[in-house]
């Protein structure tokens, strides 16, 4: 693979907050996959919906505020005082369990919780990624920072069944509490360049980022492919542990095969992003990554055995990655470095809203209907929307060429 798409590990502060914010991950994966294993041996599909959704609501909510906050405040204070306050949500949820206190609406009041923490403190992690290598190496910084989450997915789940089998869950979710520590110290140490500071009032800088991705050619005209991927294509990360135990019979190992495999297509799309991206341009990316997604969703949820639904949840998985690393490069690039906090709200928010609204939509569907039914559909929906976008509106990612590449 050409070098290009690992450049920015010779940067020393990059290394050191890739590496603290993988250990944190595999800690964060560590903790998905116990608490999914948990909730779906002992729930519906539409509480794994609600949980998951849960966790992500808040980025709805919250990441314009928290893109405000990366312009306006310091940056590595942000990033270690919410990762403090995750920490600290992370050990409630292991207590919890460990009590047996634990139910359905109480770990999805904890997810909220930790997903405020993540709304307000991502913003400034994504913001504070261009401050740390050179411009050209950008797009592979993204990539990476996508891939070193996904190595979490892959680690953390085998983590959590060493951890279940020498203490159960709760084991499982106390190291996720721990791992914490890893990205504060890495943030504390790192020599993060001072950003420039915008002084503006919440309300104002959530206008500045509807207004940023309103004239913005290439961002307005992305805006819609995001939300497709995100309200039809991605909840079916939400429903893995489900697909393990309920279509394919399996137990916590299924689960872990599923997540694993997901994460491992992810990693290989997030290490590829540079090289990809260097030969296609990054409209091409995000293209092609988008129009492959129903087509994966398709091969994922009609596999009729766990081995080859691994497969095609490591393709799902890939392309997701793909098509939401192209979303951020193309956010990331469009934007000046002053701006650049409220726009990355703008994913975020999308992100967080439909992710969650598909979650709720599609969990219901699940339990009326079948998995494969819902996940086969939405692929089949996908497409379609895709091809009646082309149809009705031909050239409408041109601006994304034109303006960054």
């Amino acid at each position: 693979m050409p070098s290009n798409s690992f450049a920015p590990f010779r940067r020393r502060a990059f290394t050191l907050v890739w590496t603290g914010a993988m250990i944190s991950n595999v800690g964060t994966w560590m903790e998905t996959t116990a608490l999914s294993y948990y909730v779906a041996d002992t729930s519906k599909a539409a509480w794994s919906g609600v949980v998951a959704a849960a966790g992500f609501l808040p980025t709805a909510l919250l990441s314009p505020v928290g893109g405000a906050w990366a312009d306006r405040f310091d940056r590595k204070k942000i990033l270690i005082l919410t990762n403090i306050f995750s920490a600290v949500v992370a050990a409630s949820v292991a207590l919890l369990v460990g009590t047996g206190h634990a139910t359905p609406p109480l770990l999805a009041l904890f997810a909220l919780l930790g997903g405020c923490g993540h709304a307000l403190g991502f913003p400034s992690f994504q913001a504070t990624l261009p401050d740390l290598v050179p411009p050209e190496e950008l797009v592979a910084a993204i990539g990476l920072s996508s891939t070193q989450w996904n190595l979490g997915r892959i680690i953390g789940p085998t983590a959590a069944g060493v951890a279940i089998w020498a203490g159960g869950v709760p084991a499982a979710l106390w190291v996720n509490s721990a791992s914490f520590l890893a990205v504060i110290a890495a943030i504390w140490f790192a020599e993060i360049p001072a950003a420039v500071r915008t002084k503006r009032a919440i309300v104002q800088a959530m206008k500045d980022a509807i207004e940023f991705a309103r004239t913005n050619p290439a961002v307005r005209s992305m805006v819609p492919l995001m939300f497709l991927t995100s309200l039809v294509g991605a909840p079916f990360i939400g429903f893995i542990a489900q697909m393990a135990t309920k279509v394919y019979d399996s137990d916590q190992s299924g689960t872990s095969l599923l997540v694993t495999a997901q994460g491992v297509g992810a990693v290989i799309a997030g290490a590829s992003m540079g090289a990809i991206t260097h030969r296609f341009g990054i409209r091409g990316t995000t293209v092609g990554a988008v129009a492959l997604f129903g087509p994966a969703l398709i091969l994922y949820g009609a596999a009729p055995h766990i081995v080859l639904g691994a497969i095609g949840v490591a393709f799902a998985g890939g392309i997701y990655m793909a098509s939401i690393s192209s979303f951020s490069s193309i956010t990331q690039q469009s934007a000046p470095a002053e701006l650049r906090g409220r726009a990355i709200s703008v994913n975020n928010f999308i992100l967080g809203f439909a992710y969650p609204l598909g979650l709720f939509i599609q969990g219901p569907l699940v339990d009326a209907t079948s998995l494969r039914a819902v996940t086969i559909g939405s692929g089949v929906l996908t497409i379609a929307v895709l091809v009646i976008g082309r149809l009705v509106r031909a050239g409408n990612t041109d601006p994304i060429r034109l303006a960054i590449n």
